[in-house]
Parts: structure tokens; sequence; C-alpha cells
């Protein structure tokens, strides 16, 4: 394994690192305007850059198509009918035609190929004229959404191509794909410098080195199990670096919970202090442009931006559901509506709002324009700026990688942090936690946040068959809910085919393979600079 820089009070060397946080962070250029020759020469042009990075037209696609069915549906925590790529998602026969995992595939690749331009652009054409920790900055920017994306492409395809420079695609079109630990590796690389250069606080919405330590945290937390085959321990010195950078965050970064759970998934509360990573969406934007979640909404008009409900009608399952004891309502309501449920903040102007159906979802669920006080807000164009990282996501990480591969852990950290996820939910106090404990409160933390798959993943490398137990032990299916509480399940979408060991890695989608025939030859080591 190849040694890692160990950031061990890093942050007071770039403390010096500072921005002006006035800057309005949605107001950038289309990217088509950014890739000129003569746009990065300062430090402004810099900034704009990378705020294009954030959202609009390389994230929406996966935003609207691929975020909540390939985290929530595959994993068994929702359930959508009347979408048949989506039933795949819930039955377990995904193939390569399947236009989700498409769209997933083609939306990192693009999300990976605006951050190349830009790292390169910058090392290219910035001229010696900006201060270079602004341009390390810069970099840092790119390159650790570019390691968010190879981080989610190793999650589902496991070996993948890995593109550093899109313009020699020109010459050499046919890529091949690299074997999977080296693209942990790489995504560990650019992590890291990302973690190393940029700033300990930033303008609202903008990543800082917390935001790196603590996707560091889960990358190497996830990497520690991948050489277990299975069923193993997980590889020790990485567990250590997952709990070296979330302890980092946790002990150092001096951010804190929200106090309200509900107020994460205001628009109000936009990149609260919890927030690491978030996506940044401006309302009134196109189709394909902008946050799309609305669709997803179960109610009519009077909770919808413009009088078009959502159409997908995604719903909790029946497992899902069950997981919920009474006393943890505060995070069930504001993730999943059940039949009587009433929210204050939709249709506030109208005295509020009362789900009248079986359930559905109520996070990424914002309400009408008046609600936002964003009158050119549409369905297509949320200004909700949906977490893909949060605070609570690296406590509890860190209590995993406390825990590693104890049955049992009553650590203080662990406990603490562990416990402080729990206080903000209205639960009591434990004073101890196995794995088991750790998953299901990830599971409802975390539910509708597109996190659950990848625990899934996470622990099929190191435990398949209790992975594989854990999907073929769920009730996939929608339910009923009547006025006295009552929950029927039911049927299923379709025949759901029982979870194997190879359920955890995709086929690698259809048209790619086609236009690259490489794509289907054994995936080589990757050839990094220093080895």
């Amino acid at each position: 394994m190849k040694s890692k820089n160990i950031l061990i009070y890093f942050f007071l060397v770039i403390a010096g690192l500072s921005v002006s946080c006035s800057e309005d962070f949605l107001d950038r250029p289309p990217l088509s305007e950014i890739s000129t020759e003569n746009f990065y020469q300062t430090t402004d042009d810099l900034r704009l850059a990378t705020a294009a990075l954030y959202g609009g037209g390389p994230w929406a696609e996966w935003n609207y198509s691929c975020y909540l069915p390939v985290g929530e549906v595959l994993s068994g925590n929702m359930a959508v009918g009347y979408w048949g790529d989506a039933v795949q998602l819930n039955t377990f026969s995904i193939t390569g035609l399947n236009g989700i995992m498409v769209a997933n595939w083609r939306a990192m690749y693009r999300i990976i190929a605006h951050c190349n331009t830009t790292i390169n652009a910058i090392t290219d054409k910035a001229p010696a004229t900006i201060p270079e920790e602004d341009k390390n900055a810069a970099i840092a920017e790119a390159k650790f959404i570019r390691g968010f994306a190879y981080y989610n492409l190793a999650l589902l395809w496991g070996d993948v191509p890995i593109i550093e420079d899109n313009t020699k695609l020109v010459t050499s079109p046919l890529v091949p794909r690299y074997q999977v630990n080296d693209v942990y590796q790489f995504v560990v690389n650019d992590l890291t410098y990302a973690a190393e250069n940029l700033p300990l606080s930033d303008a609202k919405g903008r990543l800082t080195t917390w935001s790196a330590q603590g996707m560091l945290a889960k990358a190497y937390l996830t990497w520690a199990g991948l050489n277990s085959k299975g069923l193993g321990q997980r590889d020790q010195e990485l567990l250590d670096m997952a709990k070296l950078y979330a302890g980092n965050v946790c002990n150092e970064s001096g951010l804190t919970l929200l106090d309200n759970y509900e107020n994460l998934f205001r628009t109000e509360f936009n990149d609260n202090r919890e927030s690491l990573f978030a996506l940044q969406w401006s309302p009134g934007l196109g189709w394909m442009e902008g946050n799309m979640l609305q669709i997803y909404s179960p109610g009519g008009a009077e909770i919808s931006a413009n009088g078009q409900p959502g159409w997908f009608g995604i719903r909790p399952t029946m497992n899902m559901f069950e997981l919920y004891t009474p006393e943890d309502s505060i995070r069930r309501k504001a993730t999943f509506m059940l039949r009587g449920d009433y929210y204050p903040e939709l249709n506030a102007a109208g005295g509020g709002y009362t789900f009248n159906n079986d359930s559905g979802l109520k996070k990424h669920i914002v309400g009408t324009n008046v609600d936002n006080k964003a009158p050119t807000m549409t369905s297509n164009s949320s200004p909700q700026h949906n977490s893909l990282l949060r605070l609570a996501d690296v406590y509890l990480i860190y209590a995993e990688a406390i825990l590693g591969d104890n049955a049992v852990t009553s650590d203080a950290n662990a406990l603490f942090y562990f416990n402080e996820v729990r206080r903000r939910a209205g639960l009591t106090a434990v004073t101890s936690i196995d794995a088991d404990m750790l998953m299901n409160e990830r599971r409802i933390e975390l539910a509708g946040e597109s996190h659950f798959w990848d625990d899934l993943v996470r622990l099929s490398y190191y435990n398949s068959p209790k992975a594989i137990g854990i999907l073929n032990n769920q009730q996939r299916v929608a339910f009923e809910y009547d006025e006295n509480g009552v929950v029927t399940p039911n049927d299923p979408f379709g025949d759901i085919t029982p979870a194997n060991a190879n359920t955890f890695t995709f086929p690698l989608p259809s048209i790619e393979v086609t236009a690259n025939p490489k794509l289907m030859e054994p995936p080589l080591p990757y050839p990094f600079e220093d080895k």
C-alpha cells in the first residue's frame, strides 16, 4: 500500500487562507464561458470557475434521476412504480440498458470532465500574479468534487476508467478500466490534496478542509474492507486513517449539529453549519439545469412551486417504515409523510398542509414559491441546496472507525458523537455501540439522502453474507396507511430477484461498452506518477 500523508494539525499552516464571504455564490457564468483562453486571470476568475462545479447542468441529471433511485430505491428504503428503470432497481433486475445507471455513469464522467478542465486550465493558464495559495485552493475544490465522483463510480462499478485529461480522448478515445484499489487510491490522493489546500472556513456553500477530511474519512472507511473479499477483517491502517480524519472534523473543526433536524431540509437553512458539501441551486432554471427533487412530491398543487404537482410518487418501503420507533418521530416526520401529518411550513400562507394519502417523501419537498420566498422557483428548480455530506454523517463515521472490527465499543468519543446524533432526534443516550446499532442509526438519520446503498456496499466488502441477508430480509414494498394507523403492505412492483454477491456491482452501461470495447478487457493497475 502506498504511504499516505497524515494531517495532524496541518490546518494551522493554512489558517491564513481567507476569502470574502460577501460574494454571491450563485453569481457564476456558464461553463462554456469559463472555458476560454483568457478567463483565468484573477483570483475572482478562479472563484467563478470553481463555483460553476457545484451545481447546474453537470449535476442536474444525476440529482434528478439517480440521487434517490440509487441511494434509496436500490437500498430498499423507498419504492416507486410506473418507472421501469426504477422498478429494476427495486427488484434487482438491472441490465446494462438501465437508464438510471446509464445516467449515473454519464453524469459522473461529465462532472469529472468539468473538474479536469478546470484543474488543467488553472495549472496552465493562471498567471503568476495570482497568489499560489489561491490557485491551490481553487484546484483543491475541483479535486474534491472529482474525488467525490470517482468514489461514487468505485462504489457502483468497481474497476472504472480514470481520466485526468479529457483532451487526450480526442486522439485516444478508447480507455481501459483500472483496478478498484487504484480508483480508491486516486480518490484518496484527490481528497488529501483538497484537505491540505482548502481553507478552514469560506463563504457559505464553499468547500473547506473539514469537507475534504470528512470525505476522506468516508473513503478510507469504505476502502478498509475492500480486500477482505467479502468475509474477513478490514485493513486496520485504513481504519485508523478514517478515524484520524473523522476525528479531526469532530474534535477540531468547532462545527456542531444544527439544533433542529427538520431545519436541515428547509431552504432558509441552506448551507448551514452542518453542511459540509451541498449542491448549489438557483430557482428558475430550465429542464435538467436545476434541482428537480420536487418532482418526487407526494402532494398536490397546494405544495408545489407553480401549480404542477410531483409525478414520481416515491414512497417509503414497509421495511423502512418499521425501523422507526414511536420515540423517533422527529426524524420520521421530517423524512416521510404519513396520513394525517401536518406541516405548517408547507402552504404556510394557506394555513399549512395536512397529508391525506398513505405515505410519501417529505425530505426535499419544500413547498411553494411563497413558502420559499422564491418567485422564479418552478417544479424543475427547487432552491434547496441538498447536502451530499453533512456533519452527522461524519459523527457516525467516526464512531464506526473507532468500533472497527470489534464486537462492541464503549469508547468515550464514539459514544459522545453517536449520542449527539440521537440527542438531536430526541432519543435517549446509549452506553455501548455495536455494528448493527451503527448501521441502523445511519440508515434512519440519513434516509432520503442517498447514503444507505453506499453503506451496504461498504459492508459487502468485508461481510458479504450479512449485506446479502439485509437485502433479502427486506419488505421492499410500499404500504397502505389508514386513518387509524393500520399498515397493510402492497404487492411488489415485480418479482424480486434474491440478492447475491454480484448484486453490489453493476453491469457496465451497454452504450459505453459499444463505444469503447476496451471496457470489457481486464482492468489494469493505474500508472501513478510516483510509482
